[in-house]
């Protein structure tokens, strides 16, 4: 699809401190500061590519409200608060334009329950399941092939994309957006060892998405063995993360890609959970703190922690040891030096006198 934008319809967008410079080229597309073309938008989001910006042959720039400079002839600098808000701004636009939502209904395909409640408002689409007790509310949006289980809820503007499987008597708020190939409710990871083998512990909970949280591609989240799992208001989920039975997850929380979380751990609001970490099961994380990519939690955290590393301790100290590990090779080929020339025999033999080179 085409697209084109005149500079008016973006600054109305946008909304701007100050406009610099003119052109009356159309906008058609969106590129880096060193790819961008005359005809493309581009933006300064972080400052590392501040040196790109007079180089740029962009036709509209977005730029920081301080930003000093002059663009070139038949170019413009849009100066704004925050130049990535400010483009999604302009992202939202032309998402409505690319992917409009279709007529509400349900798709011919499409099986739906007669036990079920749906908004006549909201959009079924091919090769959906909806199953008995199921209440799909207001203004929802099901894209092909999703599946909702008995006495599910999805709430008011909420938008499944193709394969997510939101099974019995899961939760969602309103405006919650998942992602292809999402799934709410799958069983929970639990098991007793008795006589010998691992016998399956039933589970009986649900789980509760709060309203407007954004769940990645291929994420899944447990129900809970009894009770719930919870996942609090405007929390930000990214691909591939794991979420287990009981976790109770606060508001406007951030997980990165392929976080795991075990049973019945409790992250509060504002926690940031950088990629690829795992947390154990029954630790709580307080509000505000960050955990590093690729840390390992086994413990509680104090709130506003910041943490790194496996297992995880303060951010600052775990930055020193790595340092200092680096150093640990020529540090023993001193001591080796050293015991050597006092005629000392290394306190344990399986030591290396010397570090080996390289």
């Amino acid at each position: 699809m085409e697209l084109a934008f005149t500079l008016e319809e973006i600054i109305d967008w946008t909304k701007p401190r100050e406009v610099r410079g003119s052109t009356s080229l159309p906008i058609r597309g969106i590129a880096s500061l060193q790819e961008a073309q005359p005809g493309d938008l581009s933006f300064l989001g972080n400052t590392k590519y501040k040196a790109a910006v007079p180089e740029t042959r962009g036709t509209v720039v977005l730029l920081s409200a301080d930003y000093d400079g002059s663009p070139q002839a038949g170019q413009v600098y849009l100066l704004v608060d925050k130049p990535s808000w400010a483009l999604a701004q302009i992202c939202a636009r032309i998402e409505a334009l690319i992917w409009p939502k279709p007529a509400p209904g349900c798709h011919p395909s499409s099986v739906v329950h007669a036990g079920a409640q749906v908004d006549p408002s909201s959009t079924i689409g091919p090769l959906c399941v909806v199953e008995e007790g199921a209440l799909i509310g207001p203004g929802v949006h099901l894209e092909a092939q999703v599946f909702v289980g008995r006495n599910a809820v999805i709430g008011e503007g909420s938008w499944l994309m193709p394969g997510v499987k939101v099974l019995a008597e899961s939760v969602l708020g309103r405006r919650v957006r998942l992602q292809a190939g999402v799934v709410i409710g799958s069983d929970g990871f639990g098991y007793e060892f008795v006589n010998g083998r691992h016998e399956k512990v039933p589970q009986v909970g649900n789980v509760v998405i709060g309203d407007d949280v954004e769940i990645g591609a291929n994420t899944t989240i447990d129900r809970a063995r009894f009770s719930r799992t919870f996942v609090g208001e405007g929390t930000k989920i990214d691909n591939l993360v794991q979420i287990a039975h009981n976790v109770s997850i606060g508001k406007h929380v951030i997980l990165c890609a392929q976080v795991g979380i075990s049973g019945s751990t409790a992250l509060h609001d504002y926690v940031i959970v950088g990629g690829q970490a795992g947390l154990a099961g029954h630790i709580t994380v307080g509000t505000a703190s960050k955990i590093d990519g690729q840390s390992g939690v086994n413990t509680d955290l104090a709130p506003k922690s910041f943490v790194k590393g496996s297992p995880c301790m303060p951010y600052n100290l775990e930055q020193r040891f790595n340092v200092l590990k680096r150093r640990l090779p020529d540090l023993f080929k001193r001591v080796g030096a050293l015991e050597e020339k006092l005629g000392v025999e290394s306190a344990d033999d399986s030591a290396p006198a010397s570090a080996p080179q390289g």
